[in-house]
């Protein structure tokens, strides 16, 4: 597929890049429905502090207790198919050495030939959960950005291994894209968040051209929105909440809204609430 080519990596890792579980889910319900092989992982003693990402222990079906170590690993699709393929980059942000981090990542994919990079994230933001997930999808490749139709990035400030990964793979000649969802910040409570996810693995098909495994994602969509919905009812300032985030979304999302109108919605919004024009959030692409 032109753009990011047939040959597309996709990583999501665990951590504050993933709000609701958002983009970890969305790996996990495509490499559940079809094979993959590792075909490299880092070395865990170089990257993570397990003070902070601690192993995990476990009991295997025959009763031995088994030690799980934090980790970050490539895998390939086993099935070859005619179209675009996808890669799997999953694990857990490192806590030190990001540069060499991301060497590693990238000469992996050098080795498997790999034409695209996508990185999904996910965030909370000030946004209704009773409307369509909202998706960032936005590249540094102009040209990426011109066949796919992306937004460039205005963002300065912190980011996490995401942004790190997708600036050395394009550095690389790797194309790279990512697409952020937007998670409703009052919904915590509700995780994971698989409406989000359902967004992100819509936006990825569209993206790449894959085929893309949504599994009963739609369900469970429904019954999460449902599951909050009940929760609202008993609660009148979240009603009000919710409803004000509604206004503000739907002023964003009419065909009549002009710059200023939205610009003024905002400000009321911002009054309602109390609050001040307020610094970006870290690692929000959509904000400047």
């Amino acid at each position: 597929m032109e753009g990011l080519g047939r040959r597309v990596i996709v990583a999501a890792f665990d951590g504050w890049n993933d709000a609701g579980e958002a983009a970890s889910s969305a790996l996990s319900q495509i490499r559940g429905t079809d094979g993959f092989e590792p075909v490299f992982s880092v070395d865990p003693e170089l990257y993570f502090d397990y003070q902070y990402t601690r192993p995990q222990v476990s009991i295997d079906g025959e009763g031995r207790r088994r030690l799980a170590w934090p980790e970050t690993t490539l895998l390939r699709p086993v099935r070859k198919t005619r179209g675009t393929q996808l890669w799997l980059l999953t694990g857990v942000e490192p806590a030190r050495a990001w540069q060499a981090f991301a060497a590693e990542i990238v000469d992996a994919a050098l080795r498997e030939d790999i034409t695209g990079f996508v990185a999904l994230g996910s965030m909370m933001s000030d946004v209704p959960h009773t409307r369509p997930i909202s998706v960032f999808a936005g590249s540094d490749n102009e040209q990426l950005r011109q066949t796919l139709e992306l937004e460039k990035s205005t963002y300065e400030g912190p980011v996490g291994i995401l942004s790190v990964l997708a600036h050395a793979a394009e550095a690389a000649g790797i194309p790279t894209a990512s697409l952020w969802a937007s998670v409703p910040h009052y919904v915590a409570g509700h995780t994971p968040s698989p409406k989000a996810t359902l967004a992100l693995l819509d936006r990825l098909e569209d993206l790449t051209g894959a085929q893309v495994p949504r599994g009963d994602l739609s369900t469970e969509a429904a019954a999460w929105e449902a599951s909050i919905d009940a929760a609202a009812a008993d609660d009148e300032e979240m009603t009000e909440y919710i409803r004000q985030l509604e206004r503000t979304r739907d002023t964003w999302d009419s065909p009549e809204a002009s710059g200023d109108a939205i610009a003024q919605e905002f400000e009321r919004y911002l009054r309602r609430r109390g609050d001040g024009p307020s610094k970006p959030g870290r690692d929000d692409p959509r904000r400047s």
